[in-house]
């Protein structure tokens, strides 16, 4: 099987490239995540008339129905450039109300390809729990009281899909940031470009927004997610790759470049093969959203659990490449070590997935 990117999607992926050198470098990172949300709503309307917003959507509901293969273009880009918009949290919002939303629901998908609605998915109440003993807030007839946690993207999203209990099983609501009894209290984070905060609800009517979901479905944005922040994680790897190796071939150390050092060329090395084999295995993930489903569960688990640790591996190792100014707040590097800090975690940690590939082949 061919897994090389078409000419319209390396297009595309100049074009994502271009954007975040031009809008969005590395000084407005730094800006924007020093906001209260964490969120610059001209950058994102910008995105939403490049059609970034509705890839997923189709078209006669406002989009532009492309596959999760061009939506891994932009996040590879975008997590490149430590991008804090919440991309991920509306991409995977989107999924959902697609594959689970009736007419009621679906009605919100023309607003989040124009970017006028800015939606986020939280699914779990236990951090250590990932699947459907996880989720523990319930809905009480048609109203909930309690709080949904880790919801992503909370200070700047103004819908939420809320994963609750029913009295018939699992179910998504969809609640407005602005209907009555909804507050929200945002969270401290290690990495400031991913935001993170907990939703409160108080006699909150969700009766006609809820939509049924099984284990099975629960499980499948799960491994979406999986693949969208792991797709992140490729660019923000190949980035500090790159900005570690051109240190190396400037820094000089006892009256050489410390690139021409052994030690230093095998951890380059190693880090090379990390990226090079987490990237391979999301790619075939992604191709699996779309194109063969059966096979998305142990193609995610793969991915997402090499990347959990690799990242991680490859964020300390760029660090410590640079020496103790590596460390320091003023030099970049250290910003992706935060990166695979927040996206260790996200659906489903090492331990999670590789536990499940060994579950789905039968050991």
């Amino acid at each position: 099987m061919n897994f090389g990117f078409t000419e319209e999607q390396e297009l595309l992926r100049d074009q994502v490239r271009r954007f975040m050198q031009n809008q969005l470098p590395i000084t407005k990172v730094r800006e924007i995540m020093k906001t209260e949300s964490g969120f610059d709503a001209e950058i994102w309307q910008q995105m939403a008339e490049l059609g970034w917003l509705g890839l997923l959507i189709p078209e006669d509901l406002g989009g532009v129905g492309l596959k999760w293969v061009d939506l891994v273009v932009i996040l590879e880009e975008t997590g490149r450039g430590l991008s804090p918009m919440p991309l991920i949290s509306q991409y995977l919002s989107s999924a959902a109300l697609l594959r689970y939303g009736g007419d009621k629901q679906k009605h919100w998908l023309p607003k989040l390809a124009e970017g006028s609605t800015l939606a986020t998915l939280a699914l779990f109440d236990e951090s250590s729990l990932v699947g459907s003993d996880g989720v523990t807030l319930r809905v009480e007839g048609n109203t909930l009281n309690g709080r949904k946690p880790f919801a992503p993207d909370a200070g700047a999203a103004n819908l939420f899909l809320i994963a609750v209990r029913t009295g018939a099983g699992l179910a998504l609501a969809a609640v407005e940031k602005d209907a009555p009894g909804v507050s929200v209290s945002l969270e401290a984070m290690m990495d400031e470009t991913k935001r993170v905060g907990t939703v409160f609800f108080k006699d909150v009517d969700v009766g006609d927004s809820l939509m049924p979901l099984s284990e099975e479905d629960l499980a499948y944005l799960v491994d979406c997610g999986a693949v969208a922040v792991t797709a992140e994680m490729v660019g923000g790897a190949e980035a500090a790759m790159q900005m570690t190796t051109n240190y190396a071939n400037e820094r000089v150390q006892f009256g050489a470049l410390i690139g021409k050092y052994q030690g230093v060329k095998h951890r380059l090395a190693d880090i090379y093969v990390d990226v090079e084999s987490f990237k391979s295995l999301v790619y075939y993930a992604a191709w699996t959203v779309d194109d063969a489903v059966d096979e998305l569960p142990r193609a995610a688990s793969l991915a997402k659990g090499y990347s959990s640790d690799a990242f991680v591996r490859i964020g300390i190792e760029s660090v410590g490449l640079h020496g103790a100014i590596g460390y320091t707040a003023e030099y970049d590097i250290q910003l992706y070590l935060k990166r695979s800090k927040w996206a260790r975690p996200m659906f489903g940690d090492s331990d999670f997935h590789y536990e499940r590939v060994a579950a789905l082949g039968g050991l």
